[in-house]
């Protein structure tokens, strides 16, 4: 992951207080009210509603500004767009305002299967634990969604229980795993990478 250097985008993440990330395929950067349409086109697909807490199905234009309006306004955790070149293709946050941050994101459905939730959810998880100093992360997963479990085992994430969530988009709860990553086992992992690169 390294901070984004184009003078836009500064610019943006400097009046939101939330920086710019680039990692190899991706660009991850604060949502403006230019991506609502975007945002409520791509989210607007009740298999990824379904996966999420909080997104409603179906996902209207006024979703979408509401989401936009609500987001990045204190100075707790960072809500991000997951950008693909030119194509808004997801969004991806850590919600700093629970007891313990709480890594989430989304992929619009062409997207899935490419590894790219995997990318954007390294480089929010080294944004939490490198700039934000958090001591821990916690994450959920649809007990039914195997693929958003894969993501925070690849992301070093491991299973801590299993508890019930309300699921706006389907009007109920529903089982959820829960997994938790520590900052020491995240730094061990990251000093092991680099030592492995040397070697």
């Amino acid at each position: 992951m390294t901070f984004c250097d184009d003078e836009v985008f500064k610019k943006t993440a400097r009046e939101r207080r939330i920086p710019v990330l680039a990692t190899q395929r991706l660009t991850l950067q604060p949502p403006c009210h230019h991506d609502v349409e975007t945002i409520a086109r791509i989210a607007n697909d009740r298999r990824i509603a379904e996966n999420t807490a909080r997104i409603p199905h179906p996902y209207r234009l006024e979703d979408a500004e509401k989401f936009i309006a609500a987001v990045n306004r204190g100075d707790e955790g960072a809500v991000f767009v997951i950008m693909l070149g030119d194509a808004l293709i997801g969004a991806c946050g850590i919600d700093a305002c629970s007891d313990s941050p709480e890594l989430g994101y989304w992929l619009g459905v062409p997207y899935w299967g490419c590894g790219l939730a995997t990318e954007a959810a390294r480089a929010l998880v080294d944004y939490a634990f490198g700039e934000l100093r958090y001591d821990m992360l916690t994450a959920s997963a649809r007990v039914s969604n195997p693929a958003s479990r894969r993501v925070l085992e690849k992301c070093a994430f491991q299973w801590s229980s299993v508890r019930l969530t309300r699921i706006r988009a389907i009007n109920s709860a529903a089982p959820v795993d829960r997994f938790r990553l520590d900052r020491k086992l995240w730094a061990s992992l990251k000093e092991w990478s680099q030592l492995r690169r040397v070697g």
